[in-house]
């Protein structure tokens, strides 16, 4: 007989050999004043969270509450069901509407996650053009991986951020067959941003289709927080604009945007779409009132700009080594899975500071990391804090970081 509960307990175990067994600390949010938390066995322990990816800390604002609350006691908790059935509601349609204005687009469509959002997408354009093939960065998300691999198409996998290997394989292909090349904005892990002209240059040159991953980057940057390929111009070179709420707009939920035929062609065969119960009113009148606010102003995002220089600045300072790049996140490379682990468990049981430890398969084997996100409500001294602490965990734990630059 197959002992089942052996082959789970092997799988655990293994992943505790290598070192990159997760304990999920329990933490609950204070609303009203972020970034802080409490956690511990009482729930009586303040933490100042470093690792949120409520990058503006949008799920706290007055507004979002107030448009949360509101739709609560409109329309009870659910959507009623799926798009399909019972479950589209004028809230959701006007999100939608506020998606395709914020990206200059025809249209968007929502779905319940940024990882639904891209795997539904990636493999339904497989169902509209069968002999569709892709070109993916090497490190995109997950979510998008498995929309190429769902999809059953042909692939092609080009180095990170390699502009001419990208080149080289879209060579190789009959530039008549539909193709498109799959890519993030702001890659999470390492902050690092895609040359966006680059490729647009080479999608029009081999007459391909472009879909850009803008999760990390919607709400923080251009026009109104359009996005990166917005800030510099490329907007309109997009053919598919893949985003979030869950971070910067500081809800949940993902959505995609682009022409009205295209629009159309997903809604009507994603099944990640069609047969999953759509966002309730609460969460879509929440993000609607979340994007509109992020339209017009420009505090939260020039705030957010200001403390990420300044905790940079902290760590070069006070010599910590973090992974240079021009984007928001701050990873900090360790390179050991074990010792990742016990840096943030220290920081968290000694300084009051969490930030989550980030290990494979998150991030390859080796380059095991904490990623530090600031936000426009962390403090000088908070940061001086956080500087001081890693300072004396990495003292302990005899962790010598390299300098790393990004693009």
């Amino acid at each position: 007989m197959y002992n089942y509960q052996a082959a789970f307990e092997k799988q655990v175990n293994q992943i505790k050999t290598e070192g990159r067994y997760r304990n999920f600390i329990g933490l609950q949010r204070k609303a009203g004043e972020f970034p802080k938390a409490i956690w511990g066995k009482d729930r009586r322990k303040n933490v100042i969270m470093w690792c949120i990816n409520d990058y503006l800390g949008m799920s706290q604002h007055p507004t979002v509450l107030q448009a949360a609350a509101q739709a609560l006691l409109d329309n009870g908790v659910g959507s009623g069901g799926t798009r399909n059935i019972g479950g589209n509601n004028y809230s959701i349609q006007e999100l939608e509407n506020e998606i395709a204005n914020l990206h200059s687009k025809d249209s968007a469509l929502v779905f319940t996650s940024g990882y639904v959002s891209n795997d539904a997408t990636l493999t339904s354009l497989a169902k509209v053009m069968p002999d569709l093939i892709f070109f993916s960065d090497e490190l995109n998300h997950a979510s998008m991986v498995a929309g190429i691999r769902n999809s059953r198409c042909e692939k092609h996998i080009y180095k990170h951020l390699n502009i001419n290997h990208l080149e080289e394989l879209l060579k190789t292909v009959d530039i008549k067959k539909p193709k498109i090349i799959v890519f993030e904005s702001a890659y999470s892990m390492d902050g690092q941003i895609s040359p966006i002209q680059d490729i647009c240059s080479l999608a029009k040159k081999y007459n391909a289709m472009t879909y850009i991953d803008e999760v990390h980057s919607v709400g923080l940057y251009g026009k109104g927080g359009a996005g990166i390929a917005n800030m510099l111009g490329f907007e309109s070179k997009i053919d598919i604009i893949q985003g979030t709420f869950a971070k910067a707009y500081g809800v949940i939920g993902g959505y995609i945007a682009g022409n009205k035929n295209m629009i159309d062609a997903i809604r009507s065969t994603a099944s990640g779409f069609i047969f999953t119960t759509s966002l309730p009113p609460v969460i879509t009148a929440a993000a609607k009132a979340s994007i509109i606010h992020l339209k017009n102003s420009e505090e939260e995002r020039e705030k957010h700009q200001e403390v990420v220089a300044k905790v940079k600045k902290s760590f070069t300072e006070a010599g910590i080594n973090f992974y240079r790049n021009k984007s928001h996140i701050v990873p900090i490379v360790i390179g050991d899975p074990d010792k990742t682990r016990l840096a943030s468990q220290l920081l968290i049981d000694r300084h009051n500071i969490f930030v989550q430890h980030i290990n494979f398969p998150t991030v390859p084997r080796g380059t095991e990391r904490l990623r530090i996100t600031p936000t426009p409500a962390h403090t000088d001294q908070m940061i001086e804090e956080l500087t001081l602490a890693l300072v004396d965990v990495f003292n302990e734990l005899g962790i010598k970081l390299g300098f790393e630059e990004a693009a």
